[in-house]
């Protein structure tokens, strides 16, 4: 091994490899010091018929006549300045019939101080890496992004110049580093089936190579990326050289078995097994079909729920990989919420009890989420730059039991019935930075349920030297309730215009809503019915001073006025900045200023009803240091406080960490806030006689996370949470008919508190590319009191309450399986 070892770094140093000759050395040096080419970089790849070893040791004969690609420059923060000679990186690339190969040496001379930490897959960490961004149509537009770390760990990611990463995209590729005393090397290889591109004979490809050195959290680029010009997707380089290749049938299966245990003192053990499996299918060269045929998404992480005192529902985050991966096209125009897919049931538990008959009760516990039968997707671009994205999943048929306390008969109560939703996207870029978008999302649910569609058209356009931006939307909604209102329609429109590159950047946004605009069928939306206007300017460094590495400040103007009634129901400027200091600590802070009252049209939750809200003051600031140091700390502390006496709130959030080693870290997290003499809504029932509750609210988390690497393939990780939010009354206020709140002897109890339980403790295996096993171990439980006369603070009676009866343990194992239909082919 360290035979091998000496070769590849004999290899990578040779007058052959390099191109070069060992008196060449001042003249790379000399070229270092000019000014980067606005003119793209050209490469050629290679064919080769050698089997090319993935084992990190570039040392193949093949490599030796591969063209060089070297001179990279730095991306951030001091953007152009060329890499020194002693970090230099040279890249080769060959191909074959199956894939392309990238070959990379990365020259350091302190290889001691590379930084190594290993972590889980898509988690760069505090790690050196290198990277190759592909695109195959050449258009400036969406391109694949491969990186490894100098641990060995995988990342990759979907890329485009108007979404940015979506890293939940997940490929089939391989690849292996090696640490040598000059640097370390790293070899990837990309099957053509992980990759879209043209069906021409001789293709040319756009591609960019980076590297960054983490102890100096310096990004460097082959081809020239101007900060201060365009995206990042624009600015790669040319390869060509690849003929006659052609991408190979893609279709992946994905087989899974999982075997879950649920244990709960009161309900007892519960076992379940599962079988199933995914389908990926290659279309054509550009589409591509994703298909779960049993879903499977008992491993996905918990949902951290909050006791919500707001008229808004909490919105989570997507953690089924179905709904996050490659899901670009259908998030044009923010009309997709994918929680909605096998969410709550349409018929709300409160909605159940109005219609139910007097004498009834519902017998059976009230579902929380509709299961999923199945859903597919069909994603891709053609090569003239049309994107067509198409999404379908259906929904189970719900029901519960209803009881009648008299006649002691059931029936069924249908909560959701069968429902299909429904996603259509054409997205046509041109120009290499703009694009026009039509979207259309529909929901049909089986029976008198409501039914919904939105139609929407998004365009993003960008002058040619993306100096400019301007762009826009128009979305129009139409609902059949068939009881409530059965022809609801509804407007959501808006425009905005802005600088886009330069010191000093600018925009500014209009935004019309109707009442009646409400796509929260498959979207999300809180607010309608108001007219909107934003600005926004702001400055930043383009490249580090003597003080900052980086520097950005804002200022935002917003204000929203009600359409009905012309009431201000917005008005706020903000001023903030963002910096990184010479060390790499970051630090930041701001202030908000609402000057003046504006009227709530949502907290009294009935129509045509606001309330006042007095004006509003907060500063806040952060400070974050340096990642790279085996010890960091993030903090952030916060304060606001409104024109009413005692009316105000602070709070804090404070996470330190510690990298024991490159294998083993812990986070921990802390987060408070108390609310003083703040108001909500408390009884609504009777809409002449709205009652809001003057109450003190104080919410505590306490969040840790660890990781234990065994290797870059295995890894425990362990999460866990604990929440606890308490409620305490002050008095109560009548709700005028001007939005003023009048004191009122209203005698309820309002006092409540809700607390929370996370533990999640997994070990994964990469057992083969594509091919993972999990093992899970999860306890949670949670815990709500309403119309407590008083509240209880103990911490260790309010969480040995929690894990009392409570407490719920799963266990569960998963092996999902990856197969290649090639592969397979040749088996049988």
């Amino acid at each position: 091994m360290l035979q091998k070892i000496a070769t590849c770094v004999t290899l990578l140093c040779s007058p052959i490899l390099l191109g070069q000759t060992a008196s060449s050395t001042e003249l790379i040096n000399e070229k270092l010091k000019n000014i980067p080419s606005p003119e793209k970089k050209r490469l050629s790849a290679s064919r080769t018929s050698e089997k090319i070893s993935l084992d990190g040791i570039i040392d193949e004969a093949s490599w030796q006549n591969a063209e060089l690609a070297r001179d990279f420059t730095m991306h951030n923060p001091d953007n152009g300045k060329p890499l020194a000679y002693e970090k230099r990186t040279e890249v080769k690339v060959l191909y074959d019939d199956d894939a392309i190969y990238i070959g990379a040496m990365m020259y350091d001379d302190e290889p001691q101080k590379i930084m190594r930490e290993i972590t889980q897959r898509d988690d760069d960490g505090s790690t050196d890496f290198f990277g190759v961004s592909v695109n195959g149509y050449n258009d400036g537009q969406q391109e694949f992004r491969f990186l490894v770390t100098a641990a060995g760990v995988q990342w990759d990611a979907n890329a485009n110049s108007t979404t940015g990463e979506d890293t939940s995209w997940d490929a089939i590729w391989e690849s292996n580093v090696k640490v040598t005393d000059q640097g370390w090397c790293a070899e990837i290889k990309l099957p053509y089936s992980a990759l879209r591109f043209s069906k021409d004979k001789e293709k040319i490809w756009g591609i960019q190579f980076f590297r960054q050195l983490r102890r100096y959290r310096q990004l460097y680029t082959w081809n020239y990326v101007d900060n201060n010009k365009g995206t990042f997707e624009q600015q790669s380089g040319i390869l060509n050289g690849l003929k006659d290749i052609k991408t190979p049938t893609r279709l992946f299966f994905f087989p899974y078995a999982s075997f879950y245990e649920n244990t709960n003192k009161i309900t007892g053990a519960e076992s379940q097994f599962k079988l199933g499996m995914d389908i990926k299918y290659g279309i054509s060269d550009a589409f591509t079909l994703d298909a779960i045929l049993v879903p499977d998404f008992g491993q996905t992480a918990f949902d951290n729920k909050i006791l919500n005192l707001g008229p808004f529902e909490q919105q989570f985050n997507e953690n089924r990989p179905f709904f996050t991966e490659g899901t670009d096209l259908f998030n044009k125009g923010n009309l997709f919420y994918s929680r909605r897919i096998g969410g709550r049931p349409s018929l709300r538990r409160g909605k159940l009890n109005e219609i139910k008959d007097e004498n009834e009760i519902l017998e059976d516990d009230y579902p929380e989420k509709i299961n999923l039968l199945n859903a597919i997707k069909i994603s891709g671009r053609t090569k003239q730059g049309l994107g067509i994205g198409f999404l379908n999943a259906i929904t189970e048929k719900e029901s519960v039991t209803m009881l009648d306390t008299v006649t002691q008969q059931r029936r069924k109560q249908i909560i959701e019935p069968l429902t299909n939703y429904n996603i259509i996207t054409l997205d046509q870029r041109f120009n290499k930075n703009s694009s026009v978008t039509f979207v259309n999302t529909n929901v049909t649910r089986n029976g008198e349920f409501r039914d919904a569609n939105v139609s929407a058209l998004v365009f993003d356009l960008n002058t040619k030297k993306n100096t400019y931006n301007l762009s826009g939307d128009f979305k129009y909604i139409k609902i059949n309730e068939f009881r409530d209102d059965p022809n609801k329609e509804g407007i959501n429109t808006s425009l905005s215009f802005g600088e886009t590159s330069g010191k000093i950047r600018f925009s500014v946004t209009g935004n019309y809503v109707t009442k009646k605009f409400d796509n929260n069928d498959l979207g999300i939306n809180f607010q309608t019915n108001f007219l909107g206007t934003y600005g926004n300017i702001n400055y930043r460094i383009l490249k580090p001073n003597s003080i900052f590495n980086t520097f950005n400040s804002n200022m935002n103007v917003n204000t929203q006025i009600e359409n009905t009634t012309g009431k201000l129901q917005g008005a706020n400027v903000n001023f903030n900045f963002d910096a990184t200091s010479k060390d790499n600590d970051g630090f930041g802070g701001g202030i908000f200023i609402r000057p003046t009252k504006i009227y709530d049209f949502y907290m009294p939750q009935v129509d045509r009803r606001y309330v006042q809200l007095p004006e509003y003051y907060e500063a806040w600031a952060y400070f974050s240091s340096n990642y790279n140091k085996k010890f960091a700390l993030d903090f952030n502390p916060w304060g606001g406080t409104t024109s009413e006496l005692g009316r105000n709130s602070y709070g804090f959030n404070i996470s330190p960490r510690y990298r024991f080693s490159n294998k083993v870290s812990l986070i921990l997290g802390y987060d408070y806030t108390k609310e003083s003499n703040t108001i909500g809504i408390y009884d609504n029932d009777d809409i002449t006689n709205i009652i809001f509750e003057k109450r003190d609210v104080t919410t505590s988390t306490l969040s840790l996370r660890s990781k234990i690497a065994i290797n870059n393939k295995m890894t425990i990780n362990v999460t866990s949470r604990y929440y606890w939010s308490y409620v305490e009354s002050k008095d109560f206020k009548k709700l005028g008919e001007d939005g003023d709140l009048t004191y009122t002897n209203y005698s309820d109890l309002g006092s409540q508190d809700f607390s929370s339980w996370n533990l999640d403790c997994s070990y994964s295996w990469w057992i083969a590319p594509g091919s993972q096993l999990n093992v899970l171990y999860r306890n949670y439980s949670a815990n709500s009191n309403e119309g407590l006369s008083r509240i209880d603070k103990d911490f260790s009676r309010n969480f040995n309450n929690l894990w009392g009866d409570n407490l719920n343990h799963t266990f569960s194992v998963s092996l999902r399986y990856f197969l290649d239909f090639n592969r397979v082919k040749n088996w049988i």
